[in-house]
């Protein structure tokens, strides 16, 4: 079924990994889609390419630097004039990676905190209009870090806390005409960067262990939570739901 048929999605950070799996569900759902990316040209035009064989006209592309918040009015211009309208907005976009104690920089804090908490709040500013006259929603990508945090990584883990939060202020400042949710993954792909998980495999398992179901969740576990707060959760706002093996 094709339930979002009719309806414009914008999935930050989607031209690869979990975001461009997500494009593809609510591109099969029916929704026409736009693939933002920052440096990830090849992936994001063989993604939109790929759908736009599917389906004619329905996937358009949009490079942005999330960091320079300035801009968005202007994206989101270029944006409408492609597709007459935007329902969904699905913040995925996210930097990772560890800050130690001791050797935390300002750039460091500006970049983490820039893309995981700041992108999301003046990009959701900057739509929430043409989603409240369309009854739209936001999906913000969390984590199960902002809830319980990760060594090593208590800038990251302290933006995503912040995005929790905005996800729960948001619900009530877009409401009753615009729901806000966020989904918090586990262990669904491991960092392109091993030097990220300093033990290699051990590391791996030792997360894994961790976990009720002792196994990694896929991006398409993730894509189908999304899927459901978009699609089927009419009376869902400001909630976080945890996709983690039960790892909480």
């Amino acid at each position: 079924m094709q339930n979002l048929k009719g309806k414009v999605a914008l999935v930050t950070g989607s031209g690869r990994r979990i975001g461009a799996i997500t494009v593809k569900a609510l591109h099969q759902a029916g929704a026409t889609v736009v693939v933002h990316y920052r440096n990830s040209a090849i992936d994001a035009e063989k993604l939109c390419a790929e759908l736009n064989q599917i389906r004619e006209g329905s996937c358009f592309l949009q490079q942005a630097d999330l960091l320079e918040v300035a801009s968005f009015p202007e994206m989101i211009k270029s944006i409408l004039q492609k597709t007459g309208r935007l329902d969904i907005l699905i913040n995925n976009a996210s930097s990772f990676y560890p800050t130690k104690v001791g050797q935390i920089t300002e750039q460091h804090w500006d970049d983490l905190m820039g893309s995981n908490l700041k992108a999301p709040l003046f990009l959701s500013q900057a739509v929430a209009g043409e989603l409240k006259k369309n009854n739209g929603c936001i999906v913000n990508m969390v984590d199960i870090y902002g809830i319980s945090p990760l060594k090593e990584h208590p800038v990251y883990s302290s933006a995503k806390a912040g995005l929790i939060m905005l996800t729960k202020s948001l619900a009530k400042e877009l409401g009753p005409e615009v729901r806000v949710n966020g989904v918090a993954p586990g262990v669904i792909l491991w960092p392109e960067n091993e030097a990220e998980l300093a033990d290699g495999e051990s590391s791996q398992q030792a997360l894994l262990d961790k976990s009720c179901l002792k196994r990694q969740g896929s991006p398409q576990d993730i894509a189908d939570t999304i899927l459901f707060l978009v699609e089927k959760a009419d009376f869902i706002t400001g909630h976080v739901i945890p996709v983690d093996g039960g790892r909480l």
